[in-house]
C-alpha cells in the first residue's frame, strides 16, 4: 500500500468469529491492498443466521457471491454517519448493540498481536506468514476456549 509517497508492504488476516464463544472458525490472508469485502465469501460457512460487519461490508447483501445466503446482514454505519445521530436515539443504540457483538472479532487480535507479540509479518511470503497466524490463532481458541471448559 502506499501512504503518501510512502510504500508499505504487509498483509492482511481476515477472520470468522463465531458470535456466542468468541472462537475463530475461518481465516484467509491477503495482502494489504485487497479490500476486506472481497473476502467476505470465504470466512462465512453458510450456516450464518446472522451476519456482522464494520462499515467496510457496507452494500455485501447486494453482491451476486451472496445472493442466495439467507442471513440478516447487520453492517455498521460509516463513522461520519453515526457522529450525526443524537445522543441516546434508537438508531444510536442500534449501533452501539452491533458494535458491541462484532466486538469480539477484535479479541483474537488482541491475542495474536499482543500475547504472541506477532504485530508485524515476520517472513518474506503471504504462505509463511498465514501458516504463522494458522498456528497463532490455534493456540488463541485454546486460550479463548478455556473459560468454557467445566473443570
Amino acid at each position: 500500500t502506499k501512504k503518501g509517497n510512502e510504500w508499505y508492504f504487509g498483509m492482511k488476516m481476515h477472520i470468522g468469529v463465531d458470535d456466542e464463544l468468541g472462537l475463530v472458525h475461518s481465516l484467509t490472508g491477503t495482502p494489504a491492498n485487497v479490500h476486506d469485502i472481497t473476502e467476505a465469501e470465504k470466512l462465512l460457512h453458510g450456516k450464518e443466521e446472522r451476519v456482522r460487519g464494520d462499515s467496510g461490508y457496507r452494500g455485501i447483501e447486494k453482491r451476486v457471491e451472496h445472493a442466495e445466503r439467507d442471513a440478516e446482514w447487520q453492517v455498521a454505519m460509516t463513522p461520519g454517519k453515526r457522529k450525526q445521530l443524537e445522543a441516546g436515539s434508537a438508531a444510536e443504540q442500534h449501533e452501539k448493540a452491533k458494535a458491541s457483538v462484532r466486538a469480539k472479532v477484535e479479541h483474537p487480535f488482541f491475542y495474536v498481536k499482543r500475547m504472541f507479540g506477532y504485530s508485524k509479518v515476520r517472513y518474506r511470503g503471504i504462505k509463511k506468514n498465514l501458516e504463522r497466524i494458522h498456528v497463532l490463532l490455534g493456540f488463541t481458541n485454546l486460550m479463548i476456549g478455556d473459560r468454557y471448559i467445566l473443570v
